[in-house]
């Protein structure tokens, strides 16, 4: 037993560096990618104090954000649909298919229509109050496909589906009635980021996100033991003394809030919570102590080669990381959703 268990384990230990490698390697291309290309040396030199001030302006203002921004985004989407799929015991549980994403995102576009367009983005204030805008919304529309989804003592991993995909229609019809009564300038904004993009791509929004990423994923970490237990059945649950109910409600509230901080400077990022714990879950096992940090650096590193893809697909124009994420996403999803009706 012990033997399996440290083969598990280092395993586990062999997964998380390969990843980190991926990670950085395309971290690196992603630096080195765009209108303006920098060479490895000039790169080097640049990290290194000695780059031309354009390179640095370049490196530092623009990329090095960005990729903050997708590596954070990429974790809380990632995270966010493991915890979703775990207490809905629904393999197809994300948060932009559940609805959760469009809740959030018509929090913000309604934000944006009344004070006059996305200008907001500009103010650092309103910058970090945006989480908390998208999070009204996120938890809005979460609440109300918990409530229609809840019947007879229990949630339905179907009727949940069903549910979120209804509210998410049902979302995304009243982003569109705002955004046609926007200036031609704002419709256009508004349907580039609501089709996925990471489009805060300063510093002042990594760090509106980090506080997020940080104070929350510690404490899903924290519960992946009740994680775990949840995933069995409920009878077995509260044989060892968890209340069902109020943990399935209180990590359901974490996944809301991680989901609703990362629509807010990245989009509508669907597919991508769905993606990375199926992922995890093949690669390391079930555990939630490993599926949760693994989750979170397959996340980052789907969203990080998805947003530069997007930039090199259509060059020097630029695609949105949604719509990559949608090719990479979409066939899985109908892969599942055939998978689990069989």
């Amino acid at each position: 037993m012990n033997n399996l268990i440290r083969k598990h384990t280092h395993r586990f230990s062999i997964y998380v560096v390969i990843c980190l490698l991926l990670l950085f390697v395309v971290a690196f291309i992603s630096v080195n990618t765009g209108y303006m290309n920098i060479s490895i040396l000039s790169f080097l030199q640049t990290l290194l104090g000695n780059g031309s001030s354009d390179n640095a302006l370049t490196i530092f203002s623009f990329r090095l954000p960005r990729i903050c921004m997708a590596i954070l985004a990429g974790f809380g989407i990632a995270v966010s649909g493991a915890i979703l799929q775990s207490i809905s015991k629904n393999p197809l549980a994300d948060p932009g298919i559940l609805g959760i994403n469009a809740g959030a995102g018509f929090a913000i576009v309604l934000y944006a229509f009344f004070i006059q367009g996305l200008i907001f983005a500009n103010a650092w204030i309103s910058v970090f109050f945006m989480p908390i805008i998208a999070l009204i919304g996120a938890l809005v529309a979460a609440s109300i496909i918990y409530l229609l989804a809840y019947k007879r003592g229990q949630v339905s991993p179907s009727r949940l589906l069903l549910v979120g995909v209804g509210i998410n229609a049902a979302f995304s019809a009243g982003i569109t009635i705002f955004q046609l009564r926007m200036e031609p300038i704002d419709f256009t904004r508004t349907l580039v980021w609501l089709s996925g993009s990471i489009w805060g791509s300063t510093w002042t929004f990594v760090l509106a996100l980090l506080p997020w990423i940080v104070m929350l994923i510690p404490f899903v970490y924290y519960k992946a033991r009740v994680l775990d237990i949840l995933a069995l059945n409920e009878m077995t649950a509260i044989g060892v003394g968890i209340d069902v109910t109020k943990e399935r409600k209180r990590l359901l509230v974490l996944a809301v809030v991680l989901a609703g901080a990362c629509v807010a400077v990245g989009g509508g990022l669907t597919f991508l919570g769905l993606i990375a714990p199926h992922i995890a879950k093949k690669l390391v096992g079930s555990l939630h102590y490993r599926v949760i940090p693994f989750s979170a650096l397959i996340g980052a590193l789907l969203l990080l080669m998805s947003d530069t893809i997007s930039r090199i697909i259509i060059a020097p124009a630029e695609l949105p990381v949604g719509i990559v994420l949608a090719i990479l996403g979409a066939p899985y999803f109908i892969y599942l959703l055939l998978k689990t009706r069989s």
